[in-house]
């Protein structure tokens, strides 16, 4: 777990820390955002902000934003501490979340295109984007079907 024992981390632990913002990054989620995922990752027990502005060397007001981005996108979850107003996080155990919130979003999306097609456009306009609701439907579809899978597979706790 990365300062364990309040020493630095280790060059290893800050390097998978970079590397999963690295892969996050173009998908959207906001650096500091992407590598206090990387963070949770490897912490076995919740963290307060105290100690991830520490850690990562960060504001408060940039790891709380942050903490906050990633519970909305089902990545991390908030714990209370009893007797305390402070906040706890860890990295979620919801690792579906984030693709049903996908899912929901190329629904919607799939949904505007299909009746851009039969409202606003035509002709060829209208043909791209039927074409791009279906294939918006049927990354949805295969998604779906692989949620499934995982969720008929994973161990009931």
């Amino acid at each position: 777990m990365p300062n364990m024992s309040n020493k630095r981390m280790t060059t290893t632990e800050q390097r998978f820390i970079e590397d999963v913002a690295r892969l996050l990054i173009p998908w959207g989620v906001p650096q500091t955002a992407a590598r206090l995922y990387g963070y949770l990752l490897l912490c076995a027990e919740p963290v307060s902000l105290d100690r991830i502005t520490a850690d990562l060397e960060i504001s408060k007001s940039s790891a709380s934003v942050a903490a906050r981005m990633l519970e909305a996108y089902m990545l991390a979850r908030r714990h209370g501490e009893r007797g305390s107003k402070r906040a706890l996080y860890t990295v979620s155990d919801n690792y579906d979340g984030m693709l049903t919130e996908q899912n929901r979003l190329l629904d919607a999306l799939a949904d505007l295109l299909k009746n851009g097609a039969g409202t606003v456009a035509s002709g060829a306009t209208r043909d791209r984007l039927d074409e791009m609701a279906e294939f918006y439907l049927t990354i949805r579809h295969t998604m779906e079907t692989a949620l499934g899978q995982w969720r008929a597979k994973k161990p009931r706790s």
